[in-house]
């Protein structure tokens, strides 16, 4: 059962502790890293028949395949994700930025935004399948400009991928699909195989062992984050329908055993009962026994004085996914500093964010949400800034750069400034 803590008669570990995914799998990754890149298909082809049992022949999905995976996909569902990627595109679109210039005096600078040019997406499909994080993750890419889209995800046993990623891959416009999972899918995203292009970033969700695989490969690649546990916190006062926010927090709690669902009320009435819901809903799921062991094991209810110390623990803790459930969201909003992503109000589940209303699913968790954003359009472009000086406005400040160069002792920049304008012509 769940435990109800109250905020200040308990040890601060109890609060803030989280779930940690432990799985000591650093050489393992490396291993499995080093063979892709001195075999390239070949390990590929070997790790995949050793960790999915599918014995391939090619790694990219076909476009027959596509077609059929789209004819067998139910209608409605089609027309669902087609409506979700719509909002998605309309959120995203509205991040994309423009680069600048400014001019003075003979002096030009400014910034120009280029999109990378290939763009490496991780789709699980290990004991779930997240066609939702296809659409996240490709459409910002394709919105930023990239000029190649490619996803990798594992194969099922008989070579065959989950025809609703294959089709909203191609609702979101993906260039390349291929089958392949796991660190392996990894190291051929950074390194490239005789199939596979070298990505310039990588991003998307994954298990121990692709996180692992992330953060060894980043310097050879950019990734996005290194995700941990999904997280959900809800912040609520004692109007709020007990049964409502439990059902919120097991929608988290069913994705791992490892998920974390916390809420913060100022109501201990309020934490029972949910405490209560949440029993009585667990038995319905059919993830139960994932949800049960995220529940029992790392999910909790503070109780706190108010609903400001509870904005302010929410502060603390950054969680990945934060409802505000009180009679005036907006203004607790003004108080949120550190939040993946927000639902404001009683009428906004965080499921809408999972999959339809258009801001990323793709977010920072483990605290990250201090320091680190959702994933945008920000993560497929890169900046690049330019000068331009002419003769006359070099000549009015080469004396100050030749000042400021030498003051750190570096004579050869401080040349490289005058030699310029003390040449005759």
């Amino acid at each position: 059962m769940i435990k109800i803590l109250e905020y200040g008669a308990v040890k601060r570990e109890e609060i803030f502790d989280r779930a940690v995914k432990r799985a000591d799998v650093q050489k393992t990754v490396a291993d499995i890293i080093e063979e892709v890149r001195k075999n390239g298909d070949k390990a590929l082809f070997y790790y995949t028949e050793k960790f999915d049992k599918a014995r391939l022949q090619t790694l990219e999905v076909s476009k027959k395949e596509i077609e059929e995976a789209v004819a067998a996909t139910d209608i409605k569902l089609l027309e669902i994700m087609r409506e979700a990627a719509e909002n998605i595109r309309a959120f995203h679109k509205m991040q994309k930025r423009e680069g600048f210039k400014t001019e003075k005096r003979g002096a030009i600078t400014g910034q120009k935004i280029v999109p990378v040019d290939v763009a490496g997406l991780y789709v699980p499909g290990g004991t779930a399948a997240y066609p939702s994080t296809v659409l996240m993750d490709s459409i910002p890419a394709k919105i930023a400009g990239c000029k190649q889209v490619m996803i990798v995800t594992p194969p099922d046993k008989d070579g065959k991928i989950n025809p609703a990623i294959l089709a909203a891959a191609s609702i979101a416009g993906v260039d390349k699909i291929f089958k392949v999972g796991g660190a392996q899918a990894i190291a051929a995203l950074a390194y490239g195989t005789e199939s596979i292009p070298k990505a310039d970033k990588i991003v998307g969700p994954g298990n121990a062992f692709v996180a692992e695989a992330k953060r060894q490969v980043y310097g050879e690649v950019s990734i996005d984050m290194i995700a941990g546990p999904s997280e959900i916190m809800i912040v609520s006062d004692c109007k709020s329908d007990p049964d409502v926010l439990a059902a919120d927090m097991l929608s988290q709690a069913e994705h791992d055993r490892l998920a974390t669902a916390v809420l913060i009320t100022d109501s201990k009435e309020l934490a029972l009962a949910v405490a209560k819901s949440i029993e009585e809903q667990l038995p319905a799921l059919s993830r139960e026994e994932i949800a049960r062991a995220a529940i029992d094991g790392n999910s909790k209810i503070i109780v706190t004085g108010d609903l400001d110390g509870a904005i302010e623990l929410a502060n603390e803790i950054a969680p990945e996914h934060l409802e505000l459930c009180v009679d005036d969201p907006w203004a607790c909003f003004e108080k949120v500093r550190h939040a993946g992503s927000v639902f404001l109000g009683r009428s906004c589940p965080e499921a809408l964010g999972d999959y339809f209303a258009g801001p990323n699913h793709t977010l920072p968790t483990s605290g990250t949400a201090k320091f680190s954003s959702p994933l945008s359009v920000d993560d497929f472009i890169k900046k690049t800034q330019f000068t331009y000086y002419t003769k006359e406005a070099l000549a009015a400040v080469a004396g100050k750069i030749a000042a400021f160069a030498t003051a750190e002792g570096l004579t050869a920049h401080a040349k490289s400034a005058t030699i310029r304008t003390e040449k005759k012509k």
